[in-house]
């Protein structure tokens, strides 16, 4: 039976695999495509006449030398591609030498190679010939970038001449990436680039031309041959992208509107679950819209996603509409007002005109009353949080109607902790700003007042993160009292040390039980709906015992002492430091109580998930935390959800590559993630930040981007991270000294770093990319400087 040829135009599907689908589409398109065939079934055996008939018109046309190119079923479609898995034999140019590549390809469908890459049974191989190319130039285009997911970037790897070289990898290729704009953000070439400006540009717009016409990011190679034509040679969906990392993107406030991860990252570090975002999220932006609402800079609550804003997986603070707040206030400029929140006056924020002054004196009184009398807010807050009863029924809508009334009070909780907060901070950029003004009358830099204004916030007693700490380390000195408990837990799993020492009725035991007690609802991102806090994570908590345990007894380390307290000048200024100090205390004091509800709605959530896993609605348990809270009801119910199912199994994919994006500290418009560039760019020996705990210490590196990471943390060495939260806080009582990417001297941080006289340098921005583990730094918290110091 002799094989049968099918014309490109003739290919309306995927019948004769992927391949030549996408070839028949590019033409369809309108793009160039170099003339060719496609041999359908060419493993049927049998006579090659027609096909090598074929081939000789096409050689007759001009083509000198033609690629044969497999194009089995299932081959470039959108679950596998199947890339490099099959034969390809290019430069044919006789008849013999092409029956003997359609031998070739067809036997490569048997290959060991194929059948390790896929467990499905054998492929139909239907094959694609075309003209060969003779090119100058040859390369891929992704239309999203492969390896981030992120589809507002186009990357371009280009090679001189064939690009089988860059298939193999025998060569380097140029490697661009383009922006959103266009723009280029990546340009990574040789002494003579491969493409020129206008050849780039040509295949951004043929490529994304592709990827409109398909409705999905598009994986395409191309060539130049050597009269400056640009050829499509194939054209398959990126199978290895996530779901969309901006789906659950919020809407802008405003185009212009400037978004920053300050402050709200330390809350919320890393990259959240859609339910997170649509409990803790909404309760801050609700929380924060209120504040407003009280200062008359909005005259009620809009809608959500005002203040704050979700994107890709991120929350931000809208210091846009916050500039409203300070332009009604008396004594609050937008210099004073940015600094707070992002440790520096923010050039790209625009002031709103200053209210008249009898408005901003009225504002600034009913602001200042509702921060000063949230005293009987927080009594209430026990109450609050016993009134609600974690759900244990098996109705899902009960279930979900439970968890609403849960929300609306977690929203009262965090506005009390936003009021108790907005005490802290007015106390202490007071204190500051009187310690600046002197320092400067006195002849010295504003540093110095800085210095001074965190030296005197380090007298707070009874902070809760630092108590929290000594409960814990207490602990920790229970068991190194006792060699046979101490050899014990160091000798197992972090997760059964813990385990054990849960039920053991040593002393140790009775110390964990009692700690557990209190603070088992912390724990590192303690406001997510989805990570467990640290009485469901014996890993996470025994992980830093350890630590904290070998350094206990280690003859040679010492335990940070306690925070010198100064004697203050002027009543003025002691007043001003007690009122800083309560307004720390409080602020933790409330921040644990907003833990201790997102604690009881995380497991009212997990009971829902468990629920819907049982009866059959959700594939498992853990896929609850994927739905936005609108979209709960219908999962609740009795519709099909079929769809939304697999957008949350695409969410939850997504949030890996969520979590590993970073972001300049402010943005304008729309946050994007920052483009990394190559490590052997940075060069800087030297990081300012601010001054936020006074001291000064000589040490080795640990740079951890997670808290995983801080579990390798040594005695006495410099942690480095993007933002510390409540559940790094035992680490406090192993390093020497703190550097962090922002902050504030307010910030848990820079709070805990003084109670435990620890040198603390905070929004310092690039420390966690400038830095690198092993790296000897000076850390002087007194002028907030990091200096890379010579190897010793």
């Amino acid at each position: 039976m002799p094989l049968t040829t099918i014309e490109f135009d003739q290919v309306v599907d995927d019948s004769y695999g992927g391949k030549a689908a996408g070839l028949a589409e590019l033409r369809r398109l309108g793009l160039a495509v170099p003339a060719g065939f496609v041999i359908a079934d060419a493993s049927t055996r049998g006579g090659i006449d027609a096909a090598a008939q074929r081939f000789s018109e096409l050689a007759a046309a001009g083509a000198t030398s033609v690629a044969v190119r497999s194009s089995a079923v299932g081959e470039d479609g959108d679950d596998q591609s199947f890339a490099g898995q099959y034969d390809t034999v290019l430069n044919v140019d006789s008849v013999d030498g092409f029956a003997e590549a359609v031998d070739k390809c067809v036997a490569s469908v048997h290959s060991r190679r194929v059948a390790s890459y896929s467990e499905t049974s054998t492929a139909t191989m239907h094959l694609v010939v075309q003209q060969m190319v003779d090119a100058r130039a040859a390369g891929v285009v992704f239309t999203a970038d492969p390896t981030t997911g992120r589809r507002d970037l186009l990357v371009i790897d280009a090679i001189a001449g064939l690009g089988e070289a860059l298939v193999d990898g025998t060569a380097s290729p140029d490697h661009i990436v383009l922006d959103a704009r266009g723009d280029t953000a990546v340009h990574e070439v040789g002494a003579t680039p491969v493409l020129s400006q206008e050849e780039i540009a040509a295949v951004r717009a043929d490529a994304l031309r592709a990827a409109q016409h398909w409705g999905r990011p598009m994986d395409l190679e191309w060539a130049i041959d050597r009269s400056g034509t640009l050829w499509w040679l194939q054209a398959r969906p990126i199978t290895t992208l996530p779901g969309d990392l901006n789906e659950m993107d919020s809407p802008l406030a405003g185009a212009d509107h400037v978004y920053t991860r300050c402050n709200i990252g330390e809350m919320m570090p890393g990259a959240f679950c859609p339910l997170t975002a649509s409990v803790s999220g909404y309760a801050i932006d609700y929380a924060m819209q209120m504040t407003q609402v009280v200062a008359r800079a909005q005259p009620s609550y809009e809608r959500p996603w005002l203040q704050v804003g979700y994107f890709y997986g991120h929350m931000f603070l809208n210091l846009t509409e916050g500039t409203a707040l300070s332009s009604g206030l008396l004594g609050n400029s937008l210099e004073q007002f940015s600094t707070s929140i992002c440790g520096r006056v923010v050039d790209e924020l625009k002031a709103e005109p200053p209210k008249p002054f009898v408005r901003r004196l009225v504002n600034t009184i009913r602001l200042t009353t509702h921060a000063l009398s949230a005293g009987p807010a927080i009594r209430r807050l026990d109450a609050k949080i016993a009134a609600f009863r974690i759900p244990t029924g098996e109705d899902p809508r009960e279930i979900l109607r439970q968890l609403e009334f849960g929300v609306g009070e977690y929203c009262d909780i965090t506005l009390t902790h936003v009021r108790s907060s907005s005490r802290a901070a007015v106390a202490a950029n007071i204190l500051e700003s009187v310690l600046i003004k002197q320092a400067v009358e006195n002849g010295l830099g504003a540093d110095e007042g800085r210095t001074e204004a965190t030296l005197l916030m380090a007298g707070a007693s009874d902070v809760e993160s630092a108590l929290m700490l000594e409960e814990l380390d207490a602990v920790v000195r229970t068991i190194a009292a006792d060699p046979a408990a101490a050899e014990k837990f160091l000798a197992a799993e972090p997760a059964d040390a813990v385990t054990g020492l849960r039920t053991a009725t040593h002393p140790g035991g009775e110390a964990l039980r009692r700690f557990s007690a209190r603070h088992g609802h912390r724990g590192y991102r303690e406001l997510c709906m989805r990570d467990p806090s640290w009485a469901e994570d014996p890993g996470g908590l025994g992980a830093m015992m350890q630590v904290m345990l070998r350094s206990a007894l280690d003859p040679a380390y010492r335990a940070p002492l306690p925070a010198p307290q100064p004697t203050p000048g002027s009543a003025t200024i002691r007043l001003l430091a007690r009122l800083a100090q309560g307004g720390a205390r409080g602020r933790e004091r409330t921040k644990s109580k907003m833990a201790l509800m997102a604690h009881a709605l995380k497991l009212g959530y997990r009971h829902l998930g468990a629920v819907l896993a049982e009866s059959g609605r959700l594939p498992d348990a853990d896929l609850v935390f994927f739905f936005d809270r609108a979209e709960l009801p219908r999962v609740a119910g009795a519709d099909d959800i079929a769809d939304l199912v697999q957008c949350a199994l695409r969410r939850r994919e997504a949030l890996a590559y969520q979590d590993c994006l970073e972001f300049d500290d402010v943005s304008v418009g729309r946050p994007n993630p920052l483009i990394a560039p190559p490590p052997h760019a940075i060069t800087d020996d030297q990081i300012v930040g601010r001054p936020a705990s006074r001291g000064s210490v000589e040490g080795v590196v640990r740079v951890a981007k997670s808290i995983v990471d801080a579990r390798n943390v040594q005695p006495g060495e410099i942690l480095v991270a993007p933002v510390t939260d409540v559940g790094w806080t035992p680490y406090f009582t192993v390093i020497g000294a703190l550097v962090t990417d922002i902050g504030s001297s307010v910030s848990h941080g820079a709070v805990v770093a003084r109670e435990f006289g620890l040198p603390c340098v905070v929004n310092t921005l690039v420390g966690t990319k400038v830095l690198r583990t092993g790296d000897r730094v000076r850390v002087d918290g007194d002028r907030g400087l990091v200096t890379r110091l010579a190897p010793p």
